[in-house]
């Protein structure tokens, strides 16, 4: 007879309301042979709350890479695994990339569960101007990379995690691209501090400057319009001035938080016109 292999059971946890977790999570948690656990201690405070007897073994970004052989061997020995996070769905901005990729080389296929996810939390609670949006997990520290994701909300509402003590920064950085941008911030979601502000971006670095933010952070820079017709109309008067295609598309890009490369393309197209 063929050996069977176990099953990894991604599970999802509350992300701050105990409260916030299905009776599957809890009967697969109690079911598996080990519960993988970015921090034992932090999620020891669930599984006592819950009398989850289940062994816990820590499982995180420093050590992933050397644990994966341990945990496919386990696998393959027909044991039921079961990985969870601090807080939400693993692997969204959490530990267990390298162990899936592994998993599917092997052709082994993860359970995934249904369950809490502080950015889909955050977004059932907002007002989108359109229904497409980007999730970027934390936002990069170095400059040229933050503003290349700046960028993007000419295209469409950009959702990411953020440090309390950086958000006041990444507002006023976004706001030098886009003076009259909105954006949302979620801060400690599902918890009893949990707040949700919504505006333009002046008026929410304003506040969070005199009420610095502490606690988990999620955001959104909401899409950015550019209406067409408001930069073309200051293509021509440019081009008299003896700016060319390259200098305008730099000018109205910052003007108006346009396309480089598309307003690039109308005043080329408008060049030619001119003949």
């Amino acid at each position: 007879m063929k050996n069977e292999k176990g099953k990894l059971y991604l599970v999802p946890t509350p992300i701050g309301n105990l409260k916030d977790i299905t009776f599957r999570a809890i009967e697969t948690l109690n079911m598996v042979d080990l519960i993988l656990a970015e921090d034992t201690r932090t999620s020891s405070v669930l599984l006592n709350h819950y009398s989850i007897k289940t062994p816990a073994q820590s499982y995180h970004k420093f050590n992933e890479k050397e644990m994966s052989a341990k945990i496919i061997k386990k696998l393959e020995e027909e044991q039921n695994i079961a990985l969870i996070s601090d807080a939400g769905t693993p692997l969204i901005s959490d530990p267990g990339a390298v162990l899936i990729a592994e998993l599917y080389s092997r052709g082994i296929v993860p359970v995934p569960l249904a369950g809490a996810c502080a950015f889909v939390t955050f977004m059932s609670a907002i007002s989108l101007p359109e229904p497409n949006f980007e999730f970027v997990g934390f936002l990069p520290h170095k400059q040229k990379e933050r503003e290349q994701i700046f960028e993007k909300c000419k295209d469409h509402t950009v959702v990411f995690y953020e440090s309390p003590n950086r958000i006041v920064n990444t507002l006023m950085d976004w706001q030098k691209l886009f003076p009259d941008g909105e954006v949302a911030i979620g801060r400690e979601l599902t918890k009893i501090h949990e707040e949700i502000k919504q505006g333009k971006v002046v008026d929410v670095i304003d506040y969070y400057t005199k009420k610095p933010p502490k606690g988990e952070i999620v955001g959104a820079f909401l899409k950015v319009d550019t209406p067409k017709q408001d930069v073309e109309r200051y293509i021509r008067p440019l081009l008299k001035e003896g700016y060319g295609a390259k200098d305008i598309s730099k000018i109205l890009a910052v003007v108006f938080g346009a396309n480089k490369k598309e307003v690039y393309q109308q005043a080329l197209e408008s060049i030619n016109k001119e003949g």
